[in-house]
C-alpha cells in the first residue's frame, strides 16, 4: 500500500488567482488521521489575470510573485476522514492597462491577500484510520464533499480598481469523487463559488453571479512515491453587475497544466506545477508556474 500521507495537495497554489481556477490535485485523498502538513511555496504568474477577475478591466497584462504558507490537519468525524486546511498568502504584482485612447498605464501593489480555508470530509471509501491501522489500507473509491471559504484578508484600496484582496466573502460548496487503479489515481470534482457583494468598488457596488468549477486530475505513481499528474479545469458564468448594471464579464475558460512532486527526505516533497489557459472568451489568458516544499508529521 502506497503512503499517500505525504503527498497531499497544497491549495494555496491559486489562491491568489480566480477562485474557480484552482487546480488542486487529491484534495479528496485518504491519508491516516491526525496528520499535519505545513507548507511554504511560490507562485509566478505572468498575462491577463487579476486577483479579482470580477473588475471591469480589459487589456491588462500582471506579472505576479506570490508566496503562501499552508496549513493542513486531518481527524476523525463519525468515524469519517476530515481535514482543515488554511492557506495565508502574499503578494507582489506589477501591471500594466491599455486605454481606449492608447495611453498605457502602470502600477504595482504589495501585501497581504485573502485567506482561503478549507473544510472537508470523506463520506464513502475513507474511514477515519490512525498511522498503524492505515499501513494495511486499500482504497478503492472515495466520494467527498467541502466547503472552502475566501476570507477578505487581503490589501483593499476604496478608490483603485486593482488591489490585492477582493473586500468581501466567497464560499464554494464542492463535491469530488477519486479512485486508484494500481499505479493511476483519477480525480474529478465540480463546485459552485458564491460571492457576497462589494459594497467600496469606486463609491459603488460591486456584484458577481455564481461561477461553476469543474476540474479532473489524472496522476502516476513510481514506487519511490515519486508522482507526475495531468491537471485539466473549466470554469464558466460569473457575471458582473456595477450599481445594477450588467457587463460583458461572462467567463468560459478551460485550463489545463501538469505536476511533479519528488521525495527528498522522510515525510518531506518539493512539488512543481505548471498550467496555462487552452481556451479563453473573456481575459485569464495566463500561464502560472509554482513550486512548494511540504513536511508532514503526525
Amino acid at each position: 500500500m502506497p503512503k499517500f500521507y505525504h503527498l497531499l495537495p497544497l491549495v494555496f497554489l491559486f489562491t491568489l488567482k480566480m477562485f474557480s481556477q484552482d487546480l488542486e490535485p487529491r484534495v479528496y485523498a485518504n491519508v491516516a488521521k491526525n496528520l499535519n502538513v505545513v507548507a511554504i511555496g511560490y507562485v509566478f504568474t505572468n498575462g491577463n489575470v487579476l486577483t479579482d477577475p470580477s473588475l471591469p478591466i480589459t487589456d491588462f497584462t500582471l506579472h505576479s510573485h506570490n508566496a503562501a504558507v499552508n496549513y493542513i490537519r486531518t481527524f476523525g468525524l463519525s468515524n469519517k476522514l476530515a481535514r482543515v486546511q488554511v492557506s495565508l498568502p502574499y503578494t507582489f504584482m506589477d501591471g500594466s492597462q491599455t486605454r481606449t485612447n492608447g495611453d498605457v498605464l502602470t502600477g504595482s501593489r504589495a501585501g497581504f491577500a485573502d485567506m482561503k480555508i478549507r473544510f472537508g470530509i470523506n463520506l464513502l471509501g475513507s474511514p477515519a484510520l490512525d498511522k498503524s491501522e492505515f499501513k494495511n489500507f486499500e482504497q478503492k473509491t472515495i466520494l467527498g464533499v467541502s466547503l472552502v471559504t475566501s476570507v477578505p484578508t487581503g490589501k483593499y484600496y476604496d478608490d483603485k480598481q486593482v488591489n490585492i484582496g477582493t473586500n468581501r466573502w466567497a464560499f464554494k460548496p464542492e463535491i469530488g469523487v477519486s479512485k486508484r487503479f494500481a499505479h493511476v489515481y483519477a480525480e474529478a470534482y465540480g463546485g459552485i463559488w458564491f460571492y457576497t457583494d462589494n459594497n467600496d468598488f469606486l463609491g459603488k457596488k460591486l456584484e458577481q453571479k455564481p461561477t461553476y468549477s469543474l476540474q479532473a486530475h489524472a496522476s502516476y505513481y513510481f514506487k519511490n512515491h515519486m508522482w507526475i499528474g495531468f491537471n485539466t479545469n473549466w470554469f464558466f458564468g460569473g457575471k458582473t453587475i456595477t450599481d445594477g448594471v450588467s457587463d460583458d464579464s461572462e467567463i468560459d475558460n478551460w485550463r489545463v497544466g501538469g505536476t511533479f512532486s519528488a521525495p527528498v527526505a522522510k515525510a518531506q516533497s518539493f512539488k512543481f506545477q505548471y498550467h496555462i489557459g487552452a481556451y479563453t472568451n473573456n481575459g485569464l489568458n495566463y500561464y502560472a508556474l509554482s513550486l512548494a516544499y511540504q513536511y508532514s508529521f503526525f
